[in-house]
């Protein structure tokens, strides 16, 4: 598996042979050092080309045994070291000889148009390679096994450096001795596992609806690869922390009707008249036209109106516990309210003088009133998006 910080690095070294390719020669390339990206550089140049020139021959021949030479030698050293957390750079160098040797096996033999023919003493490597890869995987079981003895003690962050540790092996060898059954010992003893739960702490009954209603919180999209959430406990899980929805209050309000009586009135254009002079006869304009004017005339009408309401609230507190030390981490309040409202509306006199939210509730019938519990349900539906909320922000806590 390839880290973030590999990945990085990978990409650096792409970008890097790509500057040097676009402003470099393979034999300035040599000559500073940059023998790999000599290397690519030239092979790429000469593959398929009949009249090879000699410049690129040579600078490849000898980029290729500079660098063979620098990575024996570093891997020798390495080796005399004998220290073990060695063996995966060693294995990394064996494995670069190994490819630069590929690279250049499809040129040969190589010859330039001129008649100089290279000459590349390729390295014997396949059993280093294999003896390195043999003892990296090696190591790293070793110091798997080495922090699992601490995951079994309790310790969580030594679970997931074992499960790192033996991910790694993937690279060497995808079967190796009981690596699969013991990166899943170490996911499971890495796994911070978090039971949420419902408590009522109120001094009502809680209908069992709604019992059901808010037990239903989805919490299973918020686990991730080292935390696991639960809604009920489960046989052979160790939770490590405990949300408790603590419900310290449910109440709903009476039902409300309220009736009034009220007038909208509004002046409105209404048609025309004509403007007399002082003899009473329709006044003209300078083109001959009737002159006239808008009309205005005053309208009501009389609005009767039915109020109903009815509030449901929950309230509480969500309270975050560390099982093992039994303390508090961390509280939040939890509040939600359902509403009911309606407004049924007649009127008398002249629809025109209604206002547009006054139209809005022409028409509209009295409503039978929500059930206590039906208004419950809904205060729980607008809870739970809450309460997923304050779990998922508080991953830094648990």
């Amino acid at each position: 598996m390839m880290t973030g910080k590999n990945n990085l690095l990978h990409i650096a070294a792409l970008l890097l042979t790509f500057v040097l390719a676009s402003c470099s020669s393979p034999q300035k390339l040599v000559d500073s050092g940059n023998y790999d990206a000599a290397i690519q550089i030239a092979a790429r140049r000469l593959a398929g080309q009949k009249n090879k020139k000699a410049r690129l021959v040579i600078a490849l021949e000898e980029g290729f045994a500079k660098a063979t030479e620098r990575d024996m030698r570093l891997a020798e050293r390495l080796r005399r070291q004998g220290r073990p957390e060695n063996w995966e750079e060693i294995n990394s160098i064996y494995r670069r000889i190994r490819s630069r040797q590929e690279r250049i096996e499809p040129l040969l033999p190589l010859i330039s148009k001129e008649g100089i023919k290279a000459d590349f003493q390729f390295v014997r490597v396949d059993e280093l390679e294999y003896e390195s890869r043999q003892k990296a995987a090696d190591y790293l079981y070793a110091r798997a096994a080495g922090w699992l003895e601490d995951a079994r003690r309790g310790d969580k962050l030594a679970a997931r450096r074992a499960y790192e540790e033996l991910d790694k092996i993937d690279q060497y060898f995808k079967d190796y001795k009981d690596k699969n059954r013991l990166m899943q010992t170490a996911h499971s003893l890495g796994t911070t596992n978090v039971l949420v739960r419902l408590e009522n702490n109120s001094r009502a009954i809680m209908p069992a609806a709604l019992e059901r209603e808010i037990r239903r919180i989805s919490v299973r999209d918020l686990n991730s690869f080292w935390r696991a959430y639960y809604t009920e406990k489960a046989q052979g899980i160790d939770y490590d922390y405990e949300v408790v929805m603590r419900i310290n209050g449910l109440e709903v309000g009476p039902n409300v009707v309220k009736e009034r009586e009220f007038e909208e009135a509004k002046e409105i254009e209404d048609g025309f008249e004509y403007v007399l002079d002082k003899n009473g006869n329709v006044m003209k304009d300078s083109l001959g036209n009737d002159i006239k004017v808008p009309r205005k005339v005053f309208i009501r009408a009389r609005v009767f109106e039915t109020y109903q309401a009815k509030v449901a609230s929950i309230s509480g507190r969500l309270e975050f516990y560390d099982l093992e030390t039994s303390e508090l981490v961390d509280t939040r309040p939890l509040a939600a309210d359902a509403v009911f409202e309606n407004y049924a509306s007649t009127f008398r006199g002249d629809e025109r003088a209604l206002s547009p939210e006054t139209k809005r509730r022409i028409g509209n019938r009295p409503l039978p009133f929500p059930t206590d519990e039906a208004l419950l349900l809904t205060a729980a539906e607008q809870l739970k998006p809450v309460v997923k909320d304050y779990i998922a922000g508080a991953r830094k806590l648990i």
